[in-house]
């Protein structure tokens, strides 16, 4: 049987519509979260308590995992347990460094978000959460691990400016994507190889939802490593 994907936040609003299309598709899948138990998963899926803020509780979390898929809530908090700098900074450096413990190569699926790049945007006073997710972006690019850096639009929760899927690169756009697109794009990035090594902005429009998304990530420009310097510490 095949090793499981980890979906770190699996229990969270979008980590549950990953971890359902995952499963749809028949993968093993491992839900890590600090409370797998609050979500309505697949009675298949396993779930491991573990905290991506604590180095110690994710080597067994993800051990023998073919593939990492990270979607954490960042936290707003300017330091300590909530804040950005913990939680999609230092907690993806703990998942990168439990991940490749022993050899393995998964492959990481860094859930992110559009603006990273744009420090001005009044959403970097929180804590300074763009910094830090583009930190975190960063380390995973570094990391020498197959990846793919997914920077969604505003999350909605339905198909309110579209079902159709438009990819981007650069940060420059604005705009709105579902929840359940975005799952979508993180499951073909484990199946489609033209997504790995890139970094894209993710969009719904108006039309039909994607049947292919080979032509999407065919057009993509693979990254130059890294991708974008992040900010001084």
């Amino acid at each position: 049987m095949h090793s499981p994907i980890a979906v770190i936040g699996g229990a969270g609003r979008t980590g549950t519509i990953i971890t359902r299309r995952l499963a749809e598709e028949g993968h093993r899948v491992r839900v890590v979260s600090r409370h797998p138990e609050r979500a309505l998963l697949p009675p298949a899926v396993d779930t491991h308590p573990a905290d991506v803020r604590y180095a110690h509780g994710l080597g067994p979390a993800l051990s023998n995992c073919r593939a990492i898929v990270f979607t954490v809530e960042p936290g707003t908090a300017d330091s300590g347990p909530h804040s950005p700098e913990t939680t999609v900074y230092d907690g993806v450096r703990n998942v990168l460094a439990a991940a490749a413990d022993g050899g393995q190569r998964p492959h990481i699926v860094l859930v992110s978000q559009i603006y990273v790049t744009r420090r001005e945007h009044p959403m970097n006073a929180y804590g300074r959460l763009l910094d830090w997710r583009l930190r975190g972006e960063d380390e995973v690019r570094a990391s020498g691990l197959p990846y793919t850096v997914l920077r969604p639009s505003w999350l909605t929760d339905n198909n309110a400016a579209g079902a159709r899927v438009r990819l981007e690169q650069h940060d420059r756009g604005n705009g709105w994507v579902s929840r359940t697109s975005v799952a979508e794009a993180c499951v073909q990035s484990l199946r489609l190889p033209a997504a790995t090594g890139t970094t894209f902005e993710l969009y719904n429009e108006p039309g039909e939802e994607p049947t292919d998304w080979a032509p999407l990530f065919g057009r993509l420009v693979p990254d130059r490593v890294p991708a974008h310097p992040g900010p001084a510490r």
